[in-house]
């Protein structure tokens, strides 16, 4: 999925429902976890697509999750928010 497409969904005023829908997953914190500690240190260009067919879940619970581990790395390495 493109930077650019990524962006336009975030505005969209659907994004907040779809965060909060993927936060109440009993296995998002898992998810998550996962995507961080294993395959975004294996792929740092990870696809939507990619993520969802590894962990075998929706590509909006992928969106989501990538979206969160890409701005907490970039935090961490002191970079701007995005």
């Amino acid at each position: 999925m493109s930077r650019a497409l990524s962006e336009d969904l975030k505005r969209s005023p659907l994004w907040p429902i779809l965060v909060d829908v993927v936060h109440s997953l009993p296995l998002y914190p898992s998810h998550k976890a996962y995507l961080r500690d294993f395959l975004i240190v294996e792929s740092p260009e990870i696809s939507v697509e990619e993520v969802s067919y590894r962990l075998g879940i929706t590509l909006g619970e992928a969106m989501v999750i990538l979206d969160e581990v890409k701005r907490e790395i970039t935090k961490e390495k002191g970079g701007a928010d995005t």
